[in-house]
């Protein structure tokens, strides 16, 4: 893997290096990157520090974090829906049931095979495996994800995540009656302890934010925007269940008793960022799937 590296910021500086560091990767927990300061993988101003440093304006953070074992990633013709394309950076509309790159066990047919195939110059910064992939969204969610084509332009779009400027917006259908028009979860995210393959609200946890709207209600359910202001793992299907509406077809953090759509019901509508060249603010959507808008007008009729 290649080097990352990150210049702090003024909205950076303070915090503590663990969690600046962590903000780079969704995947690598504060523990982790803990151990790769004290290792000497993380280094500041090519100086070592202690895993309580706080990071101060200016400061170059450079993360060399250990290889990890390498999958051979395959070229694949998925017939990828390519919403925007240049030279540094594509917008791609993935589908709901396509994991974002591969892993162990599951090697084939993920949205990096697919991008493998579509084009050769993909940022090189997250390794063979995940070659471009700048952020993710789980499986079963639809929607827009960017990737860069170079580590130019993967460094920029990491910095942008990094300083909350992305506008990432979801739409969502929810169980129950949200009387409120909008609202805002700010509630800390990390591994359940007690069900260590979920993400639970844990007082220690990574700060999180999701912001949100009412678009529609259907009785005893509601569809709702949710706009991220953070990215932590399964960040909206977490929040949404913390204040008792769940999402719809969510086998891990919906009820027992939800619908049978393969998945819970959330699609990424809106992605907005910096070109990492021009500067210029760019915006994209994409309407979400078929089965989604069929599930809505069925409620309608319901209603």
């Amino acid at each position: 893997m290649e080097d990352l590296t990150l210049e702090i910021t003024e909205e950076m500086a303070g915090e503590r290096i663990d969690k600046v560091v962590s903000a780079m990767d969704e995947d690598w927990s504060r523990s982790q990157i803990a151990n790769w300061v004290k290792d000497g993988a993380i280094k500041v101003n090519g100086e070592t520090v202690k895993p309580n440093y706080k990071v101060r304006l200016d400061d170059v953070i450079i993360a060399t974090p250990p290889i990890l074992e390498e999958l051979d990633v395959v070229p694949e013709d998925l017939n990828l829906e390519i919403v925007y394309e240049d030279a540094d950076v594509l917008v791609v509309n993935k589908p709901k049931g396509m994991v974002v790159h591969p892993a162990p066990g599951h090697s084939q047919g993920t949205l990096v095979n697919g991008l493998m195939h579509h084009c050769t110059d993909l940022s090189g910064i997250n390794g063979v495996v995940r070659p471009g992939i700048v952020h993710r969204i789980d499986k079963d969610t639809s929607g827009l994800l960017m990737v860069a084509k170079n580590d130019a332009a993967h460094q920029s779009l990491v910095d942008q995540l990094v300083k909350k400027t992305v506008t990432r917006k979801y739409v969502a259908l929810v169980h129950g009656h949200i009387p409120h028009d909008k609202g805002t979860i700010d509630a800390p995210i990390a591994r359940d302890p007690k069900e260590r393959q979920n993400m639970s609200v844990v007082d220690k946890g990574k700060h999180a934010v999701t912001h949100f709207r009412v678009l529609e209600r259907f009785g005893n359910f509601t569809l709702v925007e949710c706009r991220l202001e953070t990215g932590r793992t399964h960040q909206i299907r977490v929040h949404m269940k913390y204040i008792g509406f769940p999402l719809v077809g969510d086998p891990k953090y919906g009820p027992r008793k939800t619908m049978d759509i393969g998945g819970q019901a959330l699609h990424a509508e809106v992605i907005g960022f910096n070109h990492p060249k021009t500067g210029e603010y760019m915006e994209f959507s994409a309407d979400m799937p078929a089965e989604f808008a069929e599930l809505l007008e069925s409620l309608r009729e319901k209603d």
